[in-house]
């Protein structure tokens, strides 16, 4: 009899998005579709890229839907965004997760020691080549603790479930590292365009909402200038951000700015917010 598959099974689903499967597949195609009717409060600080080319890498908040929902679609509606009737979708077989460890202290990057991934909208298959291939590394463990309550990839899922259907994904949660250690991973799965990068990152916490915006909009510069490293107080995702900026100055890629935001747009309470930022990071065209 072959063993039973491991399931990283929702943690956070009914907290951070609905737990009902239609709820929850209703709840993110809104926020695409609003995303796509060009509701992002803050416009693209650069032109897409041309044809139907998905970003290389994207950079999204990880809070409850009801906070930085429209700010994640606007990431994630990049990867659908097609011409001619065609979608960035289509080419995408692999996605490569990396988001900060809420929870679990963590030397390094964690795998999830799983073979699938559960949320309401079914099972995502992992990546098992390329967790084997990273799991050679010094800076990455096999770390099933780390993932058990971890919000920050989990709530990519269901907004990857649903616009790019069937793919593979390698999740790492990220500890204690140095930018260059978290690159190295990246790089040595970087693949063409079957993969992309996903780096989970909300920006500030708990400022006034006239502070978190002067904060928050410096980051911004610093991401939009491949310039670094972030601090944590700057955002939780500092160090995968910096592993990412760190691969993009050295591959080539290009950043813009989707959306840029706090939950105080979204809750209307302004006395202490959560900063809220996407960004796209494309390869130069051919």
């Amino acid at each position: 009899m072959a063993p039973p598959i491991r399931v990283r099974p929702a943690a956070v689903a009914g907290l951070f998005y609905p737990d009902d499967p239609v709820a929850l597949r209703s709840t993110v195609v809104s926020l695409l579709a609003a995303r796509s009717r060009g509701a992002a409060a803050e416009p693209p600080s650069a032109p897409a890229a041309p044809g139907h080319r998905p970003p290389k890498a994207v950079i999204a908040p990880h809070a409850g839907y009801s906070y930085s929902g429209p700010i994640a679609a606007s990431a994630f509606a990049t990867f659908a965004a097609g011409a001619a009737g065609t979608t960035a979708a289509a080419e995408v077989r692999r996605v490569v997760l990396l988001g900060p460890s809420h929870h679990v202290p963590l030397r390094g990057l964690g795998l999830p020691g799983a073979e699938r991934f559960a949320t309401p909208l079914g099972l995502v298959p992992l990546d098992l080549e390329g967790a084997a291939t990273v799991d050679r590394l010094p800076q990455v463990a096999v770390r099933p603790d780390a993932h058990e309550a971890e919000h920050s990839l989990e709530v990519e899922l269901p907004f990857l479930q649903v616009v790019l259907g069937s793919f593979e994904l390698l999740p790492l949660v990220v500890g204690q590292a140095g930018g260059e250690e978290v690159a190295e991973v990246l790089e040595l799965v970087w693949g063409g365009d079957d993969t992309v990068l996903v780096i989970s990152s909300d920006l500030s916490h708990y400022l006034p909402a006239e502070v978190a915006e002067r904060v928050d909009r410096e980051t911004a510069a610093q991401i939009l200038g491949l310039a670094g490293p972030l601090t944590s107080r700057q955002a939780c995702g500092a160090v995968p951000i910096n592993g990412l900026l760190a691969a993009a100055r050295r591959q080539g890629l290009v950043p813009r700015q989707l959306d840029l935001r706090h939950s105080g747009d979204t809750s209307g309470d302004r006395s202490r917010v959560v900063g809220y930022g996407a960004w796209a990071f494309d390869a130069h065209a051919a």
